[in-house]
């Protein structure tokens, strides 16, 4: 027999935990905007209401797809560029130590530094846009992979060239596997940093997105409209978190050993 209460009542799914959370967020909330009787905190239903007003006009589904787009083709560019640079630094010690300095310098510049040069440099255009986003990402991308490329086992590497294998052949199959926590990493973190820069870059310089439409409520002291947008392009994101990003990191890692559980 169990000495405590601890294995008599049914454990409770982690489902289920996470939607009691965000039901007593949203309570609190509520209660919060009645309380307060104001303009500037609204209550769950005129935000719904909000919400509901520009999805029914088709205008809150073309903010969203157009900063959408905008999040993927920069998400797709820091990815693929700073996982190049970042496996090239980690695997040469000369290289990592002449461009470091260099990848210090831009961890630390402002992200509004960088899109405010980009649209002065290049003009208020799309691909000025996309590559601020990029650039803010790729330095993070690159600490990342560096730091996953110096962790590579030596012996597999060893064992490539002892039965031959050719440059894609070990990438493939020895280098990339490795990596993969790495990418998983990367990935995650990118996608919560990207859309958030994605947000200010509309707002400074761009005609659609859900940014330009934040500042537009802003001007007008329209906060549901705001927090509609805002939680709805949250939403999107969280989305593609638990169905893209972690199905794609469970599919990744599967040839990891699982940890035994205590």
């Amino acid at each position: 027999m169990p000495a405590s209460g601890a294995g008599v009542l049914p454990s409770v799914g982690p489902r289920l935990v996470t939607v009691v959370s965000l039901a007593g967020l949203l309570a609190i909330w509520w209660v919060a905007a009645i309380l307060a009787d104001s303009r500037v905190l609204p209550t769950p239903p005129q935000v719904a209401e909000a919400f509901w007003r520009d999805a029914a006009t088709g205008e809150l589904f073309f903010h969203l797809a157009m900063t959408l787009m905008r999040v993927v083709a920069a998400f797709v560019l820091a990815m693929v560029i700073g996982s190049v640079i970042g496996i090239c630094l980690g695997m040469n010690r000369e290289a990592n130590r002449f461009f470091d300095p260099w990848l210090i310098l831009f961890l630390n510049i402002p992200a509004l530094v960088i899109i405010v040069l980009a649209y002065i440099w290049f003009g208020l255009n799309e691909a000025a846009a996309i590559g601020a986003i990029a650039v803010n990402k790729i330095p993070n991308v690159v600490v990342t992979l560096r730091e996953g490329a110096r962790t590579l086992d030596r012996d597999l590497e060893e064992m490539a060239r002892v039965y031959r294998f050719s440059a894609m052949k070990t990438l493939r199959h020895v280098v990339l596997p490795q990596l993969q926590p790495y990418f998983a990493a990367a990935s995650r973190t990118g996608i919560s940093l990207i859309w958030k820069i994605a947000l200010v870059v509309e707002l400074l310089g761009r005609s659609n997105g859900v940014g330009f439409q934040i500042n537009l409520y802003f001007q007008l002291f329209d906060v549901a409209s705001i927090l509609a947008y805002t939680l709805a392009f949250v939403a999107v994101m969280l989305t593609i978190e638990f169905f893209l990003v972690q199905p794609f990191e469970a599919h990744s890692t599967r040839w990891r050993p699982k940890r035994a559980r205590g």
